[in-house]
């Protein structure tokens, strides 16, 4: 008898403890719309008969052991900077990681966050295979690494990539892009996945109202590179022109929530550009109820993710409006109007198209559905794409 595979997990920042608690109890997590990868991690493990060890960089630190499973929240330091405390950080979790795999004698390590990637090279070292899984984009968009730490780093990053990486799991377009060209030789696989949703959670989201303001609905952290404070300048600019006939709802925690309202409440704009907090999925799920369109003004600044709110805007059956900054575009394109990053009036422009041209408006709500379909389909899901790197083992 071959003895059992032993995978270490390494999940980034989600709470893996609570997602393990709903998951044995049968259920989803609550908190998320789409199925979480630790679920289907621990789905997985249970499927194939694997021992499991998820690791999360969740500050809830909190430490469970299941049948077959081990479950940590284990808090990582310096993740705000500056840089050179975060760049720190990012060593000192990568040499815990590498001493988790050994201990827990792993076989594989599948990691999408929480280290620099070229640390997990110390890992292949004790004979560990090392999966990474590609959730953001390994450098913006059309911009390489400027300056000397950060071209270092790459060059350590490219390294790792090209040598010591058994598979790599990504989202595709963009990103996997990126993972052929940071690899290099073209011998590693690059295996696709993308965020997988049960129709259920969607079920009962009817038409937009037909009457009543246009509603443009924001979902999202409330930092300032998510383009909130562009939404308000949207807004004001509406008001100044005497467009009343457009509405915000702004959904979301952050360091920028405050701030936020307190510019809304300046510019006296409550009534019309209302900022909802945090809100749960049933919640969610009135808001895209509400809303005739969903806006993501992403700007480059950041190495933007695979944008998931871009895709639950689609399967609700509302378009939506961002730009190529957000990587998840690339999937809903028929779906959706793209504006140029950064530019305020072109998000404007957006919003104004859909609003007055009904025709546009229900010709991209129209191809909601067949925008829709993968990300329904498990045989896509993160789950297969990890089964298919670990099965020759």
């Amino acid at each position: 008898m071959s003895p059992k595979l032993r995978i270490l997990y390494a999940a980034g920042p989600g709470n893996v403890v609570g997602t393990y608690g709903h998951w044995a109890a049968g259920k989803d997590d609550p908190s998320q719309v789409a199925i979480t990868y630790s679920a289907q991690f621990y789905e997985l493990c249970r499927q194939i008969g694997a021992s499991g060890y998820a690791i999360s960089s969740n500050p809830k630190r909190q430490r469970i052991i299941g049948e077959n499973l081990i479950v940590e929240n284990r808090p990582a330091r310096f993740l705000r900077g500056p840089g050179l405390l975060y760049h720190c950080g990012q060593i000192w979790y990568g040499l815990r990681l590498a001493a988790s795999a050994v201990r827990f004698r792993a076989d594989v390590a599948v990691v999408a966050d929480g280290t620099h990637w070229f640390m997990l090279g110390l890992m292949s070292i004790f004979g560990v295979k090392v999966v990474p899984s590609l959730h953001r984009v390994l450098w913006p968009k059309d911009r390489l690494p400027t300056g000397f730490v950060q071209k270092f780093i790459w060059r350590l990053n490219a390294c790792f990539f090209h040598r010591r990486a058994f598979a790599v799991l990504s989202l595709p377009g963009e990103l996997s892009d990126q993972a052929r060209t940071i690899s290099g030789s073209g011998t590693t696989p690059i295996i696709p996945f993308v965020p997988t949703y049960r129709r259920e959670s969607f079920d009962g989201i009817g038409p937009p109202p037909s009457n009543g303001p246009f509603n443009v609905l924001f979902a999202g952290r409330m930092e300032r590179t998510k383009g909130i404070f562009d939404l308000l300048e949207i807004a004001k600019g509406f008001t100044a022109s005497g467009r009343l006939d457009i509405e915000f709802d702004l959904c979301g925690d952050g360091s920028e929530l405050e701030n936020l309202r307190q510019s809304v409440a300046e510019a006296g704009l409550q009534n019309r550009f209302r900022c909802h907090g945090h809100c749960t999925c049933e919640k969610m799920r009135e808001m895209y109820q509400r809303c005739h369109v969903v806006i993501v003004p992403t700007t480059s600044e950041i190495g933007e993710g695979f944008n998931k709110v871009v895709v639950e805007g689609v399967l609700a059956g509302r378009p939506v409006i961002t730009s190529e900054a957000c990587p998840a575009v690339d999937y809903v394109k028929q779906a959706a109007v793209v504006a140029s990053p950064n530019t305020a009036s072109a998000y404007a422009s957006a919003i104004l198209q859909l609003k007055d041209d009904p025709s546009l408006y229900a010709s991209k709500r129209s191809n909601c559905p067949a925008a829709s379909g993968p990300f329904f389909d498990p045989t896509q899901s993160w789950k297969s794409a990890l089964a298919s790197a670990v099965q020759p083992l």
